[in-house]
């Protein structure tokens, strides 16, 4: 049976109770190897993987959940958003799959439309190549204004966002890190210049995806990165460019951070991409596969 990886990102990140709910309702037909719950983004990220059939089962039941105890009437969180389930990416493991990842993306957003009454908006290698922020971009509102006008259209489901539960991005895309680095002095204004020089639409390094944040709560100023060509963009080389751009406008850089899980071709010493530790269980291959002789020792060494 070959093996697909989704990674929800869900608009709750403060209630445990929603959180586990949620995993309960993707458990039901996928195996959950990784929740990744922060409460200033106030998102949670699940990484999810079973057979075609039971993906696209899985993550059904995860966006009905969602939808049913998320209202994002009442939603404060920084990271920009459109749904309850804001993204759900299908995500080949290997270096094949994306032809089976696109059909089970289709089939997801087909069920999505039909059964849940969701707006399903396409992206990745299922949507043309757009990118979540082109449906994110000013978000929700801007988005039903450009449904109302013609210029996007949900692929499946209703022309109409739901009050409580918005819409749902889902596409096939490749395997992506999803990597924060906090800034220990400087401001927002540091952390957008960083941000900008280090991303590949500012000229900086090819397939890098960055923003600059302040959490409200912690009061934490960080660089949000997606590294989606990890082959382009070796993960080490990203956050030594972070580094080197901060302590150009005299910026010291703190601990990272990362999101979900991260795949075998990207690990690197703990200490070079600012982790306290990197274990086994923070690496795709190595959940996927324990104990095979080309996985074992700990990445953080």
């Amino acid at each position: 049976m070959t093996l697909l990886e989704s990674v929800p990102n869900v608009s709750e990140g403060r209630d445990p109770g929603v959180i586990e709910s949620i995993a309960q309702a993707l458990r039901q037909r996928g195996r959950v190897l990784d929740i990744h719950s922060d409460a200033d983004h106030h998102r949670s990220v699940f990484t999810v993987v079973a057979g075609a059939d039971d993906l696209v089962g899985a993550l059904l039941e995860g966006i009905a959940r969602a939808a049913e105890l998320i209202d994002l009437r009442h939603h404060d969180g920084i990271h920009p958003r459109i749904g309850a389930s804001d993204v759900v990416p299908i995500v080949p493991i290997g270096d094949s799959g994306m032809e089976l990842a696109r059909d089970v993306a289709l089939t997801l957003g087909q069920r999505v439309g039909a059964e849940l009454g969701l707006p399903v908006f396409l992206y990745g290698t299922s949507g043309g190549g757009k990118r979540p922020a082109f449906f994110r971009h000013g978000g929700p509102a801007e988005l039903q204004r450009r449904i109302d006008t013609g210029e996007v259209r949900p692929a499946f489901g209703p022309a109409r966002l739901d009050p409580r539960a918005g819409g749902v991005l889902i596409g096939a895309r490749p395997l992506l890190i999803a990597f924060n680095i906090d800034l220990s002095t400087g401001d927002l204004e540091d952390a957008n210049a960083i941000a900008l020089a280090v991303r590949e639409s500012g000229g900086g390094m090819p397939g890098v995806q960055a923003l600059g944040l302040l959490l409200r709560d912690s009061g934490r100023v960080q660089v949000s990165l997606n590294v989606i060509d990890v082959s382009a963009a070796p993960l080490v080389e990203v956050v030594g460019r972070v580094r080197d751009l901060a302590a150009l406008r005299g910026v010291e850089v703190g601990p990272s951070e990362l999101v979900g899980l991260i795949p075998e071709a990207a690990v690197a010493p703990a200490a070079a991409l600012g982790l306290p530790d990197l274990p086994d269980a923070k690496v795709l291959e190595r959940r996927l596969y324990p104990g095979s002789p080309s996985t074992e020792g700990t990445a953080g060494e």
